[in-house]
């Protein structure tokens, strides 16, 4: 009997469905093996292999004299815990005691141990900075404390460096935010990075190339073979070289004393800076505990925010050191010649108000350009600013000096100052700019605000003739193993200005005369070296408290134009008022010059009574 044809029908849709399935097994194996087998042999290998990171050590830091260095590297390690290595029942057990002998929160570490990799053969770091006591504690409890293990990691060792440590910065552990930033540039997760000062503005220099070390493991990371290890060895960071010089660092710091301000010392024909002090400081190493969070919290709530570099981070009223911008728009613009005089009487009444000057009735008298900058008098600047220069000048002027710029200076975080402009105060207050406004910005008071670095500047370009530096910190890359020189740091203009040669020239002897016969005259009154510069007092609106400034060069006059430094001193009006800038750069004057220590130059001074003997006012 023959077959039903229907049934003949179905063994033949069968047959084909079979032959389909065949077909495309087939050609799916061949694309596997033959088309796109390489790509396909490369994830088995990367799936066969596990990398372990070796940390590279990161470069040290040394200060001009390259002799003992500011920023090395200690020993210290990070714990992993292999969680498919610890029964799952047991791993809160486990985790908990490593939480309590390496003393960190046990949130910290769950929070790296979820639930989802207790499956993994790889390890996991969940604690870095531990001391060697914790390491040793966790080696005594090897037996209870399965698929626990520990590597050295390098941590920065900050050697004294006190008011440095707004310069060299801190590390930490890479962000994930960090990680999205710098992924391209090789940077991943457990790395640590720069978070400030020059750890984070050279990072990349600093911190060298990590190695690794090739296992060949199965698909959860258990370890196969220890044969055919595979090791890459890393590279450690570069050395860094700082134009610091310690010995004026440390001069500077003490003459600023226990005082919330900042002080820069810079070379004005290089842009190097030999010394940039923030008080109060912090100590770095502090980022080194493994509570971390806690003590970066402390610092950040601190009212009087250590963390901040008051030098490039803060800004003040330039106040009457302003009156050199002033003088150099004067004899520049030929506006108001500099034998005319304007009469004092201590105050005068404009715009509804009265404009009182420093001195009071009778005032100043009678004075020429000369005499009103030696006295710093206001109602000489208030009347040719006003009535001869005008807003716009000014501002240009103050513009060419580099004020409401950044200075370009090698640390992260510097803010750029600001100068109003009619412009800006209608657009801020709805306000058209009047007389009074004029007046203001020409004494440095009113919106006007500079960072200390900036005042620096101010002073290197009137020294220079009209060349401003690029203010840097670094001044040598060197190889971390035999210490040659990779890369020196040359000078780089940042700024050239239009002004005469001559009109600066005028404004240092005025400067000179502020020093020998005028405002200065009693604590800058060394023997060691001839000093220009001018004072200021900054007001912020309380009563009797003012911001005491000082900015200056030295020596005044000499055939070497690379030995002279430039000296910017802000003491804030929070401080007991002692109007301290002068003071403080007096002393800081007779050291680099006289090469004294803080206390030999306090003697020379005769300024032993004014501060302990230590340079701290508690």
């Amino acid at each position: 009997m023959g077959k039903n044809p229907r049934s003949l029908k179905k063994i033949a849709v069968i047959k084909l469905i079979f032959i389909a399935i065949f077909v495309t097994y087939s050609l799916k194996l061949f694309s596997m093996q033959v088309l796109h087998g390489e790509e396909y042999r490369a994830k088995a290998q990367n799936i066969a292999n596990s990398v372990t990171v070796i940390p590279s050590r990161r470069g040290e830091i040394y200060d001009r004299s390259f002799t003992d260095p500011l920023v090395v590297n200690a020993d210290s390690f990070a714990v992993n815990i292999t969680p498919a290595e610890i029964k799952k029942e047991k791993i809160s057990e486990v985790v908990g005691r490593v939480a309590e002998i390496i003393n960190v929160p046990r949130k910290q570490i769950d929070r790296k141990l979820p639930e989802s990799i207790y499956y993994l053969y790889q390890p996991v770091e969940v604690a870095t900075k531990a001391p060697y006591a914790a390491i040793a504690a966790l080696a005594e409890n090897a037996d209870v404390l399965p698929g626990v293990s520990w590597q050295s990691k390098p941590i920065r060792n900050y050697a004294s460096i006190g008011s440095l440590s707004h310069i060299i910065g801190y590390v930490g552990d890479i962000t994930r935010d960090e990680i999205t930033l710098l992924y391209n540039k090789g940077y991943k997760q457990g790395d640590i990075i720069g978070k400030s000062g020059v750890e984070k503005q050279y990072d990349e220099l600093l911190r060298g190339r990590s190695g690794k070390e090739t296992r060949t493991v199965d698909v959860r990371g258990r370890r196969i073979s220890e044969r055919e290890i595979q090791r890459t060895a890393p590279e450690p960071g570069k050395t860094l070289v700082l134009t610091v010089d310690r010995r004026i660092q440390t001069l500077a710091e003490k003459a600023l004393g226990n005082r919330m301000g900042a002080v820069v010392v810079l070379r004005p024909t290089t842009g190097e800076i030999l010394a940039m002090v923030s008080y109060p400081w912090y100590d770095p190493n502090l980022f080194n505990h493994i509570d971390v969070s806690s003590r970066y919290t402390a610092l950040t709530n601190d009212p009087n925010k250590p963390l901040l570099n008051r030098a490039i981070q803060s800004n003040y009223p330039p106040a009457s050191t302003f009156k050199i911008i002033m003088t150099s728009a004067i004899l520049q613009e030929n506006v108001f010649s500099t034998e005319q005089k304007v009469n004092c009487e201590g105050e005068f009444e404009y715009g509804g108000r009265t404009w009182r000057c420093h001195i009071r009735k009778p005032g100043h008298g009678w004075l020429n350009l000369q005499n009103a900058m030696a006295q710093s008098c206001d109602v000489y600047y208030w009347t040719v600013g006003r009535d001869y220069l005008g807003a716009d000048r000014i501002i240009a002027y103050a513009y060419d000096y580099g004020y409401g710029s950044l200075t370009n200076v090698d640390l992260p975080g510097e803010i750029p100052g600001f100068i109003p402009t009619p412009l800006w105060k209608d657009k801020r207050f709805h306000e058209r700019w009047l007389g009074g406004d004029t007046m203001n910005i020409s004494i440095g008071q009113g919106y006007s605000l500079v960072t200390p670095l900036q005042m620096a500047n101010m002073v290197a370009m009137t020294v220079n003739d009209g060349v401003i530096y690029t203010p840097h910190l670094l001044k040598e890359v060197r190889d971390p193993r035999t210490g040659d020189v990779e890369n020196a740091v040359e000078p780089t203009v940042l700024h050239e200005s239009d002004i005469d040669p001559w009109v600066f020239r005028m404004v240092r002897r005025d400067m000179r005369e502020v020093v020998a016969n005028g405002t200065a005259q009693y604590p800058l009154n060394i023997k060691s070296i001839d000093i220009a510069g001018k004072t200021g007092t900054g007001e912020v609106g309380l009563e009797e408290q003012w911001h005491s400034w000082f900015a200056a060069f030295a020596p005044y006059e000499t055939n070497k134009p690379e030995e002279r430094i430039v000296v910017s001193v802000i003491v804030e009006a929070v401080n007991k008022w002692e109007w301290w800038a002068p003071y403080a750069s007096a002393i800081i004057f007779q050291g680099v010059f006289a090469n004294q220590t803080y206390e030999q130059s306090v003697q020379a001074l005769g300024f032993q009574y004014l501060v302990p003997a230590t340079g701290r006012r508690e």
